[in-house]
């Protein structure tokens, strides 16, 4: 019991100290936001310790070791060499530099993945997406498909350069501005909403969860 008020009590102070940021910089939002960051820092080096180095490289290594296959056990010292040059970054510039290799092996996959995955997961789609039948049967179908199919044709006439934009490739342009910042607006709207559900449950949080047990616990309520 006394530990669940502590921690709401901290919790609840942490948070204010967060929102009063909102009337102006002060140090009781620095050592807040300060304090959030170590404690972010300080888990995800916990968390790739204890769910990727332990088990993906040692706890594998010595089970392929107690198989006997060493070709894979030594295939594992490599990304273990590698993210210990990341570390040498740390130890100033004279060897500062060996962190580069490894730096650009992992932007170089990551690049690579990143490419695969756009096309796979947002350009094919998106393509398949606009890819609609302008008659259907249902009314508000066929109205849909037709919205989708001008938006998409128009807004890429807003990014077509080779050539001067005049007379129907000036009108389908702006129409395609519209398009852009209508989805412009969607996405804002979208941000502000989630930004807002979690303004919600701190309020949520600081009321029912900590003013009102507060209150109830001293007699007042």
């Amino acid at each position: 019991m006394m530990g669940t008020i502590l921690s709401t009590w901290i919790a609840a102070t942490l948070t204010i100290a967060i929102l009063s940021f909102l009337y102006k910089d002060n140090p009781l939002y620095k050592f807040a936001e300060h304090l959030y960051v170590g404690i972010s820092a300080a888990f995800w080096v916990v968390y790739v310790w204890a769910f990727d180095v332990i088990p993906m490289i040692w706890d594998r290594f010595l089970e392929y070791k107690a198989a006997g296959n060493w070709i894979e056990a030594g295939v594992l010292i490599i990304p273990a060499v590698l993210g210990l040059m990341m570390l040498t970054r740390w130890l100033g510039p004279k060897v500062g530099w060996i962190s580069r290799w490894p730096i650009a092996f992992t932007v170089g996959i990551g690049a690579g993945l990143g490419v695969i995955a756009s096309i796979q997961g947002y350009l094919i789609p998106q393509i398949r997406g606009t890819l609609l039948p302008l008659f259907a049967k249902s009314p508000g179908v066929m109205i849909n498909n037709i919205i989708i199919f001008f938006g998409v044709i128009t807004s890429i006439l807003y990014f077509y350069f080779s050539k001067e934009l005049k007379g129907v490739l000036r009108v389908g342009s702006r129409v395609g501005i519209i398009f852009i910042m209508v989805a412009f607006g969607a996405s804002f709207g979208y941000t502000v909403m989630a930004r807002i559900s979690l303004l919600i449950g701190r309020m949520y949080f600081l009321i029912y969860d900590w003013i009102v047990p507060t209150l109830k616990l001293i007699g007042i309520m």
